[in-house]
């Protein structure tokens, strides 16, 4: 009977993460160690304050709250669900208990000994990892490490095979020649170098009459070992070939091919039909071809958007660019990484975008044409955080003119703003809701009337002008003449020096989202609409972080620093003794890009609304775990500028 109870434990706990980790053998002895519990309702489990247990607890069935005694009043932390780990302090602090554990309905706990636990913390790199990242119920307030948080989530899941993208799998497809340029070795320098010029190459295998390869001539030894050195064009090919030659078969993986070049500092490297030098050759690969097989490499596609003026061909380039951001997402690959990336790909895209919209103008008036504009980004792209082709924010400004030529240039901005927006629609990037586009008559301005508009939003901070300030202020100059963005950015600074108090309604602003966790301390969800029972992550997570990131930075001065975990980084230095908390912010907001664009991804959506129930137990307590430095950021912001006594 008792070996039927224990398999029945263990085929539970291996349910749930962190036994889910557990090799079998473990796992059977952790759950014949295992103490069944029965709670009824109304009963405490532990108090805050009682020193721990000597065990840990996981809920079978039941419901628990976790409560913190403030101020004589108890407040919920956590619910315990199914499956979750809880009263961990026994197992790493050995400490009291921060909270309380009460029954709200009848329930069965499993509680696991320490003692026996203590061995698996030390041997199993994962579980520890699971404790560290504060996946526990109630964890988050005794610890908060958003970086071990994340370091976990890399390691609990299974890593996506993106085969375009893994160089050194061996998966990737190989493209190279086959038709390989050759001369004799008693051919002229003068002919080899008029075979690669006829063909369009930049190198030719000498090889004997069998097709054995001898050597390798290149553009390089053309210049360094013939022109440079004043060689007669009449020497022959032997002479100047570089020899041994290097050769490899071509079927050879992928990473073989690659690190033979990396190593050799080869250009070019001659493949065979047995790989040795004794066999015909039978095809040539060149850097160029490895750039080519590295498929979706943010190389190949910068390069290939470069180059083409196409939009289906750069609709197609977004594309991949989205499964190779996928592949990133999935890796864990360091977000600053990732955004630079996707950052650079977008403003490529624009500033192609603006070369087709100038090329559509050309018989335009010449002397509005040389006018000096700048394309601004706002919102996401301006803070370089627009990892999924979402809405589009984007403005455009002009240098002021002549009043005689003064509605000729708006006429003529505007056509090139909306021809602009119209490329970036083609590509796959969504129309702004609001309108905030170069193709609005009212975002297309000369700079005095820029400059007008953002004394004015901050002379009258009205709700309208509030919200404007958290587009508009994170612009970003990409095409065109920067010089005319930095100008407006040293004109923002200047108008709220004069007013400072502008910053106390963005600072009211900054709160009026609280935490996004309910009483249950669950999320937060809409309640009615399209996305009723969905989070929006974006309004309820990432908007609170980034206007609050915003204003600090604003109160300090500092301009030219947009993207919000960078402020945050910022805030670091200005303000040590909050480094812990800058820190888990910008960490929070990494994380909170990830699973939006994950989400964005897996649903083909912009990845704004999350239904709570399809994320894993995990998933749901990383980001839950997020949420934690809103709420402490939001208390210190409220007291810096005393908003207790500024109007609401």
């Amino acid at each position: 009977m008792m070996n039927v109870i224990v398999h029945r434990v263990a085929e539970f706990l291996k349910r749930f993460p962190p036994f889910s980790f557990l090799s079998k053998e473990v796992l059977e002895k952790v759950a014949g160690s295992v103490e069944i519990r029965y709670l009824e309702k109304g009963e405490t489990l532990f108090r805050q304050g009682q020193a721990a247990e000597a065990h840990f607890y996981i809920l079978k069935e039941g419901a628990i709250i976790l409560t913190e005694s403030i101020q004589n009043q108890e407040e919920i932390r956590d619910q315990c669900d199914e499956g979750d780990v809880f009263g961990v302090l026994a197992l790493l602090g050995k400490r009291p208990y921060l909270l309380t554990a009460e029954v709200q309905e009848n329930s069965l706990l499993y509680a696991i000994p320490v003692a026996i636990f203590e061995e698996v913390l030390e041997e199993n790199s994962r579980v520890a990892l699971y404790f560290a990242a504060g996946f526990a119920s109630g964890q988050v307030v005794v610890r908060q490490d958003l970086s071990e948080s994340q370091k976990a989530r890399g390691a609990f899941k299974i890593k996506s095979r993106d085969h375009s993208l893994l160089i050194f799998s061996d998966q990737s497809e190989i493209k190279f020649s086959e038709k390989v340029l050759i001369c004799s070795p008693d051919d002229t320098i003068q002919k080899a170098a008029a075979l690669m010029s006829e063909k369009h190459v930049s190198s030719i295998v000498v090889c004997q009459t069998d097709m054995k390869p001898l050597g390798i001539i290149t553009d390089k030894d053309l210049r360094n070992k013939v022109v440079s050195k004043g060689i007669p064009l009449d020497t022959v090919a032997s002479k100047i070939m570089s020899t041994p030659i290097l050769t490899r078969r071509k079927d050879a993986a992928f990473s073989d091919l690659y690190l033979t070049m990396i190593k050799h500092r080869l250009h070019h490297l001659v493949l065979t039909e047995d790989g040795t030098d004794k066999s015909p050759v039978c095809g040539i690969i060149s850097d160029h071809d490895v750039l080519l097989s590295m498929g979706n490499s943010p190389a190949v596609l910068i390069h290939g958007l470069m180059n083409t003026l196409d939009v289906k061909e750069m609709r197609l380039i977004c594309d991949q660019a989205e499964q190779m951001l996928r592949y990133y997402l999935e890796n864990e690959l360091n977000m600053d990484f990732v955004a630079s990336v996707m950052t650079e790909v977008n403003d490529i895209i624009i500033k192609q975008a603006l070369r087709i919209a100038e090329n559509s103008l050309v018989k335009e008036d010449e002397v509005l044409r040389k006018i000096p504009f700048c394309f601004l980004s706002l919102g996401s792209e301006g803070r370089e955080e627009q990892l999924l082709r979402t809405d589009q924010d984007n403005a455009l400004v002009y240098e002021d003119v002549p009043e005689a030529i003064a509605e000729d240039a708006h006429a003529y901005f505007l056509k090139l703003g909306t021809a602009m927006v119209e490329v970036l629609l083609a590509c796959g990037f969504a129309p702004c809701p609001g309108d905030i586009m170069a193709s609005n008559p009212k975002w297309v301005q000369p700079l005095s009337e820029w400059k007008s508009y953002f004394s004015e939003w901050i002379i009258r901070p009205t709700e309208e002008a509030i919200l404007s300030s958290t587009i508009f202020f994170d612009f970003r100059p990409v095409a065109g003449n920067l010089g005319l963005g930095e100008t407006l950015s040293l004109h923002i600074y200047e108008e709220i020096q004069k007013k400072k108090v502008f910053l106390n309604f963005l600072a009211n602003n900054a709160l009026m989202n609280p935490p996004p966790l309910g009483f249950f301390k669950d999320f937060v969800v809409e309640k009615s609409g399209e996305h009723k029972n969905e989070f929006d992550i974006k309004s309820r997570a990432m908007m609170p972080l980034a206007d609050l990131a915003r204003l600090l930075v604003l109160s300090h001065g500092v301009i030219g620093v947009n993207n919000t975990f960078k402020r945050f980084d910022r805030l670091v230095a200005l303000e040590p003794n909050y480094e812990a908390l800058f820190k888990q912010a910008s960490k929070a907001y990494e994380i909170l890009m990830r699973t939006r664009a994950l989400e964005g991804l897996k649903n083909q959506s912009n990845g704004r609304f999350i239904q709570p129930e399809n994320l894993g137990k995990l998933e749901r307590q990383l980001l839950k775990n997020t949420f934690s430095p809103i709420s402490e950021l939001q208390n210190i912001v409220k007291v810096r500028f005393q908003l207790d006594y500024f109007p609401s």
